[in-house]
């Protein structure tokens, strides 16, 4: 819900906090997880921390936004490594993910993938000014 607290899936530093199309963003890349590292992303959030932080797992990184376009209060979580999307629930422990189903919002003409784990690779379209 709006104003709930945002924490930290793992241990690493803030690469980014501010606003993103008009929403708070804050990204964290995790600590000890390669090159390039895995980077998690949180929306929208208020930030209370800043670029450059160093975070611990389960340390608050602001609070949910309530951003009133598809949901009042909502958190959109993703991971990636580079600039390849993957399953962010990959980072859970399973023990975690039988509380029940998460809620995604369809995406039309993506295809299902056939398996479990970390998602298929798709890389990330790079990010374009808005149209004038």
């Amino acid at each position: 819900a709006g104003g709930a607290p945002v924490r930290a899936v793992a241990a690493g530093r803030v690469s980014f906090a501010g606003p993103v199309a008009g929403r708070g963003v804050v990204s964290l890349e995790l600590a000890g997880t390669g090159d390039p590292p895995l980077r998690t992303t949180y929306a929208p959030v208020e930030a209370t921390v800043e670029e450059g932080d160093e975070v611990a797992a389960g340390e608050v990184l602001g609070t949910v936004q309530p951003t009133g376009s598809h949901c009042t209060g909502c958190l959109h979580w993703g991971l990636l490594r580079g600039d390849v999307y993957l399953n962010p629930l990959s980072l859970l422990p399973p023990w975690l993910l039988d509380a029940g189903p998460s809620r995604l919002l369809p995406v039309l003409g993506v295809p299902v993938p056939g398996r479990t784990g970390i998602s298929p690779e798709r890389p990330a379209a790079p990010w374009r000014p808005p149209p004038p």
